[in-house]
């Protein structure tokens, strides 16, 4: 039984959180003056690595994804989506097979993985849409291919990004719908009735939306505003203050509001200093000491985020575009929802849900990560872990 305090993210009232055995058994309210802030774990739908560990190289192992779970757990991420990118079949099954394994081995993993995401390699091969992946290994989609990820990952894919104006996608489609995984749309260059024929077959989502495009397009219709005006997308959107400018986030947001979720794609340089690296993805890229990461030989296509999910929180809240009890909402709640997790009271704070929760402080809109809670357990403490939470802004 353990028992942890702070003031509650939405109401502001002092509470004390009981849990026993992984679970919040009860929430009162206590007359003691809190000094930090207490609120769901955040949950990152989209992640390739962090703080120099790569999910997506024939290097990656068991341990990586240990590791990244640790490094995840000082930015205040409870739950995530390890996500293995556009790459031959042998690399892309060698990383799934990876993280599936590491999902059974360690119970710190099978705690905060919620899925494997799989982004690509069904995408458009032109350049913008296709963003940094490798136009060698883009291929049409594959049913078989689809079946040798589920086989190898014991069921474990929860969501898969591709282009629907693909030879094959709106039947693909089709199929992650039946199997229950999210298909989401991404580094396309489909029309508006593609994309229509994409939410009829089951689509719900579209990956970092206004990103994995080209640099320009018809003014409209395009298929960023079919996207925007689709009611039955969510929207994954990059809060690093690099991948959307501000005037983008804030209309992205509005327009979507509660179907909005913020997302890292944090890559593995995220926590990482600047300079020149070589990566798994990309080979040559450049991050610069604002956090930007770029091609080396192309500085307009970003090559993925180095910020991390709680940096994007915190940012919309500098930003002026909403509130933090929104910024958190889109990291927590609408994640969970996107995959039915709510349905346990995963992304929010009440009885009875897993106890999957962080303590922060929030001074001049400094969101810092004090503590990190998965299933009643302080995963992260700051000042007892090694490493920071990776700075505030």
């Amino acid at each position: 039984m353990m028992f942890y305090k702070g003031k509650h993210w939405i109401s502001e009232e002092s509470i004390e959180i009981k849990v026993e055995n992984g679970t919040i058994s009860s929430i009162q309210k206590t007359e003691e003056e809190c000094k930090h802030w207490i609120a769901p774990g955040l949950i990152d739908i989209q992640v390739n690595g962090i703080g120099g560990y790569d999910l997506n190289g024939f290097e990656t192992t068991e341990e990586t994804v240990l590791n990244v779970v640790k490094e995840l757990h000082k930015v205040g991420v409870t739950q995530f989506c390890p996500t293995v990118v556009t790459g031959t079949r042998e690399r892309m099954l060698h990383c799934i097979k990876v993280i599936s394994k590491a999902y059974e081995t360690y119970p710190l993993v099978k705690k905060s993985v919620i899925g494997i995401h799989v982004e690509g390699p069904y995408i458009s091969e032109e350049d913008g849409p296709r963003g940094a992946h490798n136009k060698e290994w883009v291929r049409d989609p594959d049913i078989e291919e689809l079946n040798d990820w589920l086989t190898i990952s014991n069921n474990l894919i929860c969501k898969v990004t591709l282009a629907p104006e693909k030879t094959g996608s709106i039947e693909f489609i089709k199929a992650l719908y039946e199997l229950g995984i999210v298909a989401a749309i991404g580094h396309c260059n489909a029309t508006e009735d593609d994309i229509q024929k994409a939410v009829e077959a089951g689509a719900t989502m579209s990956t970092h939306l206004g990103n994995g495009a080209h640099p320009s397009i018809k003014r409209h219709p395009n298929y960023i505003w079919s996207q925007l005006a689709e009611d039955n997308l969510w929207a994954g959107i990059i809060a690093d203050g690099h991948h959307l400018p501000k005037s983008v986030l804030k209309v992205m947001i509005r327009t979507k509001g509660k179907k909005a979720i913020i997302t890292s794609d944090a890559v593995s340089l995220a926590g990482m200093p600047p300079g020149n690296y070589k990566t798994n993805i990309n080979r040559d890229v450049v991050l610069q000491e604002n956090g930007l990461l770029h091609l080396a030989n192309t500085p307009d296509i970003l090559a993925g985020s180095a910020v991390p999910l709680n940096r994007g929180v915190e940012n919309l809240v500098k930003m002026g575009i909403c509130d933090l009890k929104n910024a958190i909402l889109m990291a927590s709640h609408h994640p969970a929802q996107l995959f039915g997790l709510d349905k346990d009271g995963t992304g929010s704070l009440r009885v009875n849900s897993p106890a999957n929760f962080i303590i922060f402080s929030n001074e001049n809109n400094n969101f810092k990560i004090v503590k990190t809670i998965s299933n009643g357990e302080i995963v992260y403490e700051i000042n007892k872990s090694k490493g920071g939470s990776y700075g505030a802004s």
